[in-house]
């Protein structure tokens, strides 16, 4: 069965973006960027939440990883705006049983609070790789959206870059 991996930045104070889905604080440069792209390559699959893949559409990214099979989760988009990018209106847990129950490399949960606290909820999640920054947001999109219950972790690598970004990877 195919790992999910939720793979996600957060702050010091557990937010994922600031409350307009934007990401000014985050690390844009440096060793945890780059072995960040290098990490894309464990994955086949990538899964988004609508304000996560949002903002990538902003800047005219319809399709912000075409090297993978792609998958945005949003009950009120009607249509993809890209024939490489498939959306998901309902049944997510469904789907993700299926992506992961096929052949292949683990699937990347890339964002989205309220996809990745269902999936947790659920326990279809069997990693949560973190990139914390060293700052404090104070407020924004959390980690979670939603109450999640409570889960012991087991940590089964780290690293600490010289920009002050804590990589912390855990399994679920």
């Amino acid at each position: 069965m195919k790992p999910l991996k939720y793979y996600v930045a957060t702050s010091v104070d557990g937010f994922i973006a600031q409350a307009d889905g934007s990401f000014g604080g985050f690390a844009t440069e440096g060793d945890s960027i780059a072995d960040y792209i290098d990490s894309l390559s464990q994955f086949d699959t990538v899964l988004m939440g609508r304000k996560t893949y949002d903002v990538g559409l902003k800047e005219g990214k319809t399709n912000p990883y075409p090297m993978l099979k792609s998958y945005v989760f949003s009950r009120t988009m009607a249509t993809s705006p890209d024939p490489q990018v498939t959306l998901v209106s309902d049944q997510a847990s469904q789907v993700v049983k299926q992506l992961k129950a096929e052949l292949g490399s683990a699937i990347y949960l890339c964002g989205g609070a309220t996809l990745a606290a269902q999936l947790f909820t659920e326990g279809l999640i069997d990693e949560l790789i973190l990139k914390i920054n060293p700052f404090v947001m104070g407020q924004g999109i959390p980690l979670f959206a939603t109450v999640i219950p409570q889960t012991q972790l087991t940590l089964i690598g780290s690293k600490i870059y010289a920009n002050g970004v804590a990589w912390l990877r855990y399994e679920v």
